[in-house]
């Protein structure tokens, strides 16, 4: 039996004081998103090689946290199953989008690269495997249409 969850984004644009939509290199596109039922909005923009503020969130920045951070969730979860005590998770994940001639583009590969610190020394093979078991279960990477790679360093303290 599956469940179905629905969640709802609003993003919310206006046109400022003296710009026009009529060329898109004259007008801002920053702009809000409010996630339904949380505090805080993200001030989203393009990168800034899409001429967007590079101080503000972009779509791929937020596909790729949504990746890193689900596997992360998911390799906790299996963990646990697992009885494997973990004492800290770093991820310095990397994406690689091609842009097409015609202005389309997609991510290519994501390379997920993991540092998890565990108790046991003798689990360290079994926490390096659940890397993969973590992958299959996460919502974002089943959801995704390009390889993602794990090289994934288990420590022990």
């Amino acid at each position: 039996m599956s469940i179905k969850h629905t969640f709802k984004a609003t993003v919310n644009w206006e046109i400022n004081d003296g710009e026009s939509t009529q060329n898109p290199r004259t007008f801002s596109i920053n702009h809000e998103v409010i996630i339904d039922n949380k505090a805080t909005p993200l001030n989203v923009s393009a990168a800034k090689t899409f001429r967007g503020d590079d101080s503000l969130y972009n779509p791929e920045d937020l596909l790729l946290s949504a990746l890193t951070s689900c596997h992360m969730m998911s390799y906790l979860y299996v963990c646990s199953q697992n009885n494997i005590e973990v004492l800290s998770y770093t991820d310095d994940a990397e994406g690689d989008l091609k842009v097409n001639v015609s202005g389309s583009g997609s991510f290519k590969t994501v390379r997920l690269k993991p540092v998890v610190t565990i108790k046991d020394i003798n689990q360290k093979e079994l926490a390096l495997r659940l890397h993969k078991e973590a992958n299959s279960l996460c919502f974002i990477a089943n959801s995704c249409n390009f390889p993602i790679t794990h090289k994934a360093l288990i420590l022990v303290k």
